[in-house]
Protein backbone atom coordinates (compact mmCIF):
# COMPACT_ATOMS: atom_id res chain seq x y z
CA UNK A 1 0.00 0.00 0.00
CA UNK A 2 1.25 3.46 -0.95
CA UNK A 3 1.21 6.11 1.77
CA UNK A 4 1.33 9.76 0.81
CA UNK A 5 2.68 12.04 3.47
CA UNK A 6 1.15 15.45 3.48
CA UNK A 7 2.74 17.74 5.97
CA UNK A 8 1.15 20.81 4.54
CA UNK A 9 -1.51 22.04 2.15
CA UNK A 10 1.25 22.64 -0.39
CA UNK A 11 2.12 18.93 -0.33
CA UNK A 12 -1.51 18.10 -1.04
CA UNK A 13 -1.53 20.35 -4.09
CA UNK A 14 1.70 18.83 -5.37
CA UNK A 15 0.34 15.27 -5.09
CA UNK A 16 -2.93 16.25 -6.76
CA UNK A 17 -0.98 17.85 -9.60
CA UNK A 18 1.11 14.71 -10.03
CA UNK A 19 -1.99 12.51 -10.19
CA UNK A 20 -3.68 14.80 -12.72
CA UNK A 21 -0.54 14.80 -14.85
CA UNK A 22 -0.42 11.00 -14.82
CA UNK A 23 -4.11 10.84 -15.75
CA UNK A 24 -3.60 13.30 -18.60
CA UNK A 25 -0.66 11.26 -19.93
CA UNK A 26 -2.82 8.09 -19.86
CA UNK A 27 -5.76 9.75 -21.66
CA UNK A 28 -3.60 11.43 -24.29
CA UNK A 29 -1.62 8.26 -24.85
CA UNK A 30 -4.83 6.25 -25.36
CA UNK A 31 -6.39 8.62 -27.86
CA UNK A 32 -3.30 9.77 -29.75
CA UNK A 33 -1.01 6.71 -29.60
CA UNK A 34 -2.83 3.46 -28.80
CA UNK A 35 -6.13 4.11 -30.60
CA UNK A 36 -4.62 5.37 -33.88
CA UNK A 37 -2.25 2.39 -34.05
CA UNK A 38 -5.01 -0.15 -33.48
CA UNK A 39 -7.64 1.40 -35.82
CA UNK A 40 -5.40 2.66 -38.64
CA UNK A 41 -6.47 6.19 -37.77
CA UNK A 42 -5.85 8.69 -40.55
CA UNK A 43 -5.22 5.75 -42.93
CA UNK A 44 -7.97 5.50 -45.59
CA UNK A 45 -8.74 3.60 -48.81
CA UNK A 46 -10.32 5.12 -51.91
CA UNK A 47 -13.47 3.19 -52.87
CA UNK A 48 -13.12 1.77 -56.40
CA UNK A 49 -15.87 1.90 -59.03
CA UNK A 50 -17.75 -1.42 -59.11
CA UNK A 51 -20.61 -0.46 -61.45
CA UNK A 52 -20.81 -2.69 -64.50
CA UNK A 53 -18.67 -5.42 -62.95
CA UNK A 54 -19.83 -9.03 -62.69
CA UNK A 55 -20.58 -10.09 -59.12
CA UNK A 56 -18.26 -13.08 -59.55
CA UNK A 57 -15.33 -10.66 -60.03
CA UNK A 58 -16.21 -8.25 -57.22
CA UNK A 59 -14.96 -10.30 -54.24
CA UNK A 60 -11.44 -10.86 -55.53
CA UNK A 61 -11.25 -7.26 -56.75
CA UNK A 62 -12.22 -5.85 -53.34
CA UNK A 63 -9.86 -8.20 -51.47
CA UNK A 64 -7.00 -6.60 -53.38
CA UNK A 65 -8.25 -3.26 -52.03
CA UNK A 66 -8.72 -4.54 -48.45
CA UNK A 67 -12.48 -4.13 -48.71
CA UNK A 68 -15.57 -6.39 -48.50
CA UNK A 69 -19.01 -6.34 -50.14
CA UNK A 70 -22.62 -7.31 -49.52
CA UNK A 71 -25.57 -7.51 -51.96
CA UNK A 72 -28.39 -5.49 -50.43
CA UNK A 73 -30.82 -5.43 -53.37
CA UNK A 74 -31.46 -6.79 -56.86
CA UNK A 75 -33.60 -5.61 -59.76
CA UNK A 76 -34.57 -6.70 -63.28
CA UNK A 77 -33.67 -4.51 -66.23
CA UNK A 78 -34.41 -5.06 -69.89
CA UNK A 79 -31.37 -5.70 -72.08
CA UNK A 80 -29.14 -6.12 -69.02
CA UNK A 81 -27.50 -9.46 -68.21
CA UNK A 82 -27.95 -10.86 -64.69
CA UNK A 83 -25.43 -10.47 -61.83
CA UNK A 84 -24.10 -7.07 -62.92
CA UNK A 85 -23.44 -4.32 -60.35
CA UNK A 86 -25.82 -1.39 -60.84
CA UNK A 87 -25.15 0.83 -57.82
CA UNK A 88 -22.87 0.86 -54.78
CA UNK A 89 -22.58 2.52 -51.39
CA UNK A 90 -20.25 4.16 -50.48
CA UNK A 91 -19.80 5.60 -53.97
CA UNK A 92 -16.58 5.33 -55.89
CA UNK A 93 -13.97 7.90 -54.92
CA UNK A 94 -15.03 8.15 -51.27
CA UNK A 95 -12.48 7.51 -48.50
CA UNK A 96 -13.16 4.61 -46.12
CA UNK A 97 -11.25 2.55 -43.57
CA UNK A 98 -9.68 -0.79 -44.30
CA UNK A 99 -12.06 -3.78 -44.34
CA UNK A 100 -15.10 -1.53 -44.89
CA UNK A 101 -18.13 -3.29 -46.42
CA UNK A 102 -19.42 -1.97 -49.77
CA UNK A 103 -23.15 -2.49 -50.35
CA UNK A 104 -24.14 -3.19 -53.96
CA UNK A 105 -27.33 -3.52 -56.04
CA UNK A 106 -27.21 -6.09 -58.85
CA UNK A 107 -29.33 -7.19 -61.80
CA UNK A 108 -31.39 -10.37 -61.68
CA UNK A 109 -32.73 -12.69 -64.39
CA UNK A 110 -36.05 -13.25 -62.58
CA UNK A 111 -38.43 -10.55 -63.85
CA UNK A 112 -41.37 -9.54 -61.67
CA UNK A 113 -44.90 -9.70 -63.09
CA UNK A 114 -46.70 -6.63 -64.38
CA UNK A 115 -50.33 -6.07 -65.37
CA UNK A 116 -51.12 -5.95 -69.07
CA UNK A 117 -52.29 -2.42 -69.97
CA UNK A 118 -55.00 -1.68 -72.53
CA UNK A 119 -53.42 -0.71 -75.83
CA UNK A 120 -56.44 -1.56 -78.01
CA UNK A 121 -58.34 1.40 -79.49
CA UNK A 122 -55.38 3.78 -79.22
CA UNK A 123 -52.80 4.76 -81.82
CA UNK A 124 -49.77 2.59 -82.47
CA UNK A 125 -47.44 5.33 -81.23
CA UNK A 126 -49.38 5.68 -77.97
CA UNK A 127 -49.44 1.89 -77.57
CA UNK A 128 -45.67 1.69 -77.98
CA UNK A 129 -45.12 4.39 -75.36
CA UNK A 130 -47.58 2.76 -72.95
CA UNK A 131 -45.96 -0.66 -73.31
CA UNK A 132 -42.55 0.91 -72.76
CA UNK A 133 -43.76 2.54 -69.54
CA UNK A 134 -44.79 -0.93 -68.30
CA UNK A 135 -41.37 -2.27 -69.40
CA UNK A 136 -42.97 -4.48 -72.04
CA UNK A 137 -41.69 -4.84 -75.58
CA UNK A 138 -43.49 -4.41 -78.90
CA UNK A 139 -43.27 -7.58 -80.96
CA UNK A 140 -44.76 -8.24 -84.40
CA UNK A 141 -47.01 -5.58 -85.90
CA UNK A 142 -49.65 -7.00 -88.25
CA UNK A 143 -51.49 -4.54 -90.47
CA UNK A 144 -55.05 -5.33 -91.54
CA UNK A 145 -57.55 -3.38 -93.64
CA UNK A 146 -59.40 -0.85 -91.50
CA UNK A 147 -60.32 2.78 -92.00
CA UNK A 148 -58.84 4.03 -88.71
CA UNK A 149 -55.20 4.20 -89.75
CA UNK A 150 -52.65 3.08 -87.13
CA UNK A 151 -55.37 2.19 -84.61
CA UNK A 152 -54.46 -0.85 -82.50
CA UNK A 153 -57.18 -3.46 -82.98
CA UNK A 154 -55.82 -6.44 -81.06
CA UNK A 155 -53.13 -7.18 -78.45
CA UNK A 156 -51.59 -10.67 -78.22
CA UNK A 157 -49.09 -12.49 -76.00
CA UNK A 158 -47.51 -15.74 -77.19
CA UNK A 159 -49.99 -16.02 -80.05
CA UNK A 160 -53.13 -15.51 -77.94
CA UNK A 161 -55.19 -12.41 -77.30
CA UNK A 162 -54.38 -11.07 -73.83
CA UNK A 163 -56.85 -9.28 -71.58
CA UNK A 164 -56.23 -6.04 -69.74
CA UNK A 165 -55.00 -6.76 -66.21
CA UNK A 166 -53.54 -10.20 -66.97
CA UNK A 167 -50.21 -10.57 -65.20
CA UNK A 168 -47.19 -11.32 -67.36
CA UNK A 169 -43.41 -11.16 -66.78
CA UNK A 170 -41.81 -7.74 -67.14
CA UNK A 171 -39.99 -7.56 -70.47
CA UNK A 172 -42.51 -9.77 -72.30
CA UNK A 173 -43.18 -9.20 -76.00
CA UNK A 174 -46.64 -8.06 -77.09
CA UNK A 175 -47.77 -8.50 -80.70
CA UNK A 176 -50.17 -5.91 -82.13
CA UNK A 177 -52.76 -5.95 -84.91
CA UNK A 178 -53.01 -2.46 -86.39
CA UNK A 179 -55.34 -0.79 -88.91
CA UNK A 180 -53.64 0.09 -92.20
CA UNK A 181 -56.15 2.79 -93.16
CA UNK A 182 -56.36 1.44 -96.72
CA UNK A 183 -59.90 0.03 -96.69
CA UNK A 184 -60.71 1.48 -100.10
CA UNK A 185 -61.90 -1.54 -102.10
CA UNK A 186 -65.66 -1.60 -102.67
CA UNK A 187 -67.50 -4.91 -103.12
CA UNK A 188 -70.93 -6.48 -102.71
CA UNK A 189 -71.96 -6.82 -99.08
CA UNK A 190 -71.72 -10.49 -98.07
CA UNK A 191 -74.90 -12.15 -96.82
CA UNK A 192 -74.38 -13.89 -93.46
CA UNK A 193 -78.04 -14.15 -92.36
CA UNK A 194 -78.86 -17.78 -91.59
CA UNK A 195 -75.19 -18.62 -91.04
CA UNK A 196 -73.82 -19.71 -87.69
CA UNK A 197 -71.75 -17.17 -85.79
CA UNK A 198 -68.57 -19.11 -86.60
CA UNK A 199 -69.42 -19.20 -90.34
CA UNK A 200 -70.39 -15.53 -90.34
CA UNK A 201 -67.17 -14.60 -88.55
CA UNK A 202 -65.09 -16.41 -91.20
CA UNK A 203 -67.00 -14.72 -94.05
CA UNK A 204 -66.81 -11.22 -92.53
CA UNK A 205 -63.14 -11.38 -91.56
CA UNK A 206 -62.31 -13.18 -94.83
CA UNK A 207 -63.81 -10.21 -96.66
CA UNK A 208 -61.49 -7.87 -94.73
CA UNK A 209 -64.42 -6.49 -92.76
CA UNK A 210 -64.67 -5.95 -89.03
CA UNK A 211 -67.36 -7.40 -86.77
CA UNK A 212 -68.82 -4.47 -84.88
CA UNK A 213 -71.62 -4.89 -82.38
CA UNK A 214 -73.01 -8.32 -81.58
CA UNK A 215 -76.65 -7.77 -80.72
CA UNK A 216 -78.81 -7.89 -78.67
CA UNK A 217 -76.49 -6.43 -76.00
CA UNK A 218 -75.02 -9.09 -73.73
CA UNK A 219 -75.48 -11.85 -76.31
CA UNK A 220 -72.88 -14.55 -75.98
CA UNK A 221 -71.49 -15.38 -79.45
CA UNK A 222 -71.68 -19.19 -79.27
CA UNK A 223 -70.15 -20.75 -82.43
CA UNK A 224 -73.45 -22.40 -83.45
CA UNK A 225 -75.67 -19.36 -82.78
CA UNK A 226 -77.52 -18.34 -85.97
CA UNK A 227 -77.28 -14.85 -87.44
CA UNK A 228 -80.83 -13.48 -87.90
CA UNK A 229 -79.97 -9.96 -89.02
CA UNK A 230 -77.05 -7.88 -90.24
CA UNK A 231 -76.26 -4.22 -90.81
CA UNK A 232 -75.61 -3.14 -93.48
CA UNK A 233 -77.99 -5.55 -95.15
CA UNK A 234 -76.91 -7.63 -98.15
CA UNK A 235 -79.22 -5.92 -100.65
CA UNK A 236 -78.38 -6.26 -104.33
CA UNK A 237 -76.35 -3.25 -105.40
CA UNK A 238 -75.26 -2.30 -101.88
CA UNK A 239 -71.49 -2.24 -101.51
CA UNK A 240 -69.12 -2.02 -98.60
CA UNK A 241 -65.50 -1.00 -98.30
CA UNK A 242 -62.63 -3.06 -96.89
CA UNK A 243 -62.06 -2.31 -93.21
CA UNK A 244 -65.62 -1.16 -92.57
CA UNK A 245 -67.76 -2.52 -89.77
CA UNK A 246 -70.68 -4.97 -89.94
CA UNK A 247 -73.06 -5.43 -87.00
CA UNK A 248 -74.84 -8.75 -86.55
CA UNK A 249 -77.82 -9.97 -84.51
CA UNK A 250 -77.75 -13.48 -83.10
CA UNK A 251 -80.85 -15.58 -82.43
CA UNK A 252 -82.41 -15.17 -79.00
CA UNK A 253 -85.97 -15.10 -77.79
CA UNK A 254 -87.51 -11.84 -78.93
CA UNK A 255 -84.92 -11.16 -81.64
CA UNK A 256 -86.35 -8.88 -84.34
CA UNK A 257 -86.79 -10.53 -87.74
CA UNK A 258 -84.25 -9.98 -90.51
CA UNK A 259 -84.84 -7.04 -92.80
Amino acid sequence: MIYIKTNSFKDVLIHVGIMLSILAIIVLGFFFVYLPNTTNHLESITVPDLTGMKVADVEAFLEDHDLRYEINDSTFLLNKPPSIVLTQYPKSGEKVKENRKIYITVTTNNPPNVEMPKVVDISLKSAEMLLQSYELQVGKIKYVPHLAQNLVLKQEFKGKEIKVGDRIPKGSTIDLTVADGRGNTDFQIPDVVGKTYEEAKLIIEGSNLVIGSILPPGTEPAPDSKVVRQNPAAVQGNTIREGEVMDIWLETSGTPPAN
